[in-house]
């Protein structure tokens, strides 16, 4: 399938460079299978759902994976993305043609490490010298990792520690937001739940790589980046006894949903899942468990948007998406939302 057809031109104006205070005061474009758009607020949120449904989100916690150090007189930046080890992480680095394998890198702040060869991703390994866990020299010299989109117009700053984080974030490991959920308050769980609405948790470790533009011009030539999941078997059953009751199942932003996806078997079934998953959804995929959406609006021919466009048509996704930009929605991951229920 060609790239081009998830091609879209957005005005840099609408890319929210702040996520909206309160949470749950984003705007929420509802988008059903056949009945006409909807702009709604996030804090309508239960009276768009049915009693019965159950949300599902992604608890992963960002953590400040963004460096900046030395390599000699070279100034090297490195973007943690994915654990290969205890003191091991998979970075892409940026001026890496300076950095050659053996090299030590000097992050300040007491922090270094050795770099590996470069890998079939582009990335390179990275081996944290000393005995403390990574995550402490982290906190300690990492800041978060703003997605580009938003890193290159300002400064990351303090702030970003909470608004780049969500309410449900728990298991350390993401290098970017599950961005959906940054909606939510305390507030409006417990309207969900007066609701009817069930919730549960998965977890899946957002990699960099969610952020790489796909280059090729057929999907077929796109490779996806892996990342790391987890569903333990109790919630594994509680989503199946949900959906044979009638129960829709919807995620709360894509990882959520790929990994539903990955977890799912033909027959339609969630099982207990704790591996990689390189699950790549495009138009023409048969969706096994998943029954909606809540997510941000996405980047032109990016592999989430083709997700989308595989949930409800490339063709309504286009539609959709251009009355976002008409009428003044906010894009990316501080930006509005979407609730695709192809089936309503």
């Amino acid at each position: 399938m060609r790239v081009d057809l998830f091609d879209f031109d957005l005005p840099p104006e609408n890319i929210a460079l702040r996520p909206a205070s309160p949470r749950d005061s984003a705007r929420i474009l509802l988008v059903p299978g056949a009945d006409p758009m909807q702009d709604r607020i996030v804090s309508d949120l239960p009276s768009l759902l049915r009693a019965g449904d159950v949300l599902v989100f992604n608890d992963t916690k960002v953590i400040p994976a963004q460096l900046e150090g030395m390599r000699g007189e070279a100034r090297i930046g490195a973007t943690l993305h994915k654990r290969q080890g205890l003191r091991q992480w998979q970075a892409f680095l940026r001026n890496a043609k300076r950095v050659r394998a053996g090299d030590r890198i000097d992050f300040g702040a007491g922090v270094t490490a050795i770099a590996g060869p470069r890998d079939e991703d582009g990335g390179v390994t990275l081996d944290f010298e000393g005995d403390e866990p990574v995550e402490i020299l982290l906190e300690r010299a990492g800041r978060m990792p703003l997605p580009p989109y938003i890193a290159s117009k300002r400064p990351t700053d303090e702030r970003d520690r909470s608004d780049y984080q969500t309410m449900f974030a728990r298991e350390d490991g993401a290098v970017a937001a599950p961005t959906a959920a940054l909606h939510f308050t305390p507030d409006l769980m417990a309207a969900i739940a007066a609701a009817g609405v069930q919730t549960e948790t998965l977890t899946l470790h957002v990699g960099a790589g969610t952020f790489l533009p796909v280059k090729a011009d057929d999907t077929d030539d796109h490779r996806m980046h892996a990342e790391w999941g987890r569903i333990d078997a109790a919630t594994a059953d509680r989503l199946n006894a949900v959906r044979a009751a009638g129960g829709r199942l919807i995620a709360v932003g894509t990882t959520s949903l790929r990994l539903l996806e990955s977890a799912a078997g033909e027959d339609g079934m969630l099982r207990p899942f704790a591996d990689e998953t390189r699950i790549f959804i495009t138009p023409g995929y048969r969706f096994r468990v998943v029954d909606g959406l809540m997510t941000n609006f996405h980047l032109p021919k990016s592999t989430l948007f083709m997700l989308v466009s595989a949930l409800m048509g490339t063709e309504k996704m286009q539609a959709v998406y251009g009355h976002a930009i008409e009428t003044g929605y906010r894009f990316y991951s501080y930006g509005d939302s979407s609730l695709l229920l192809p089936d309503s």
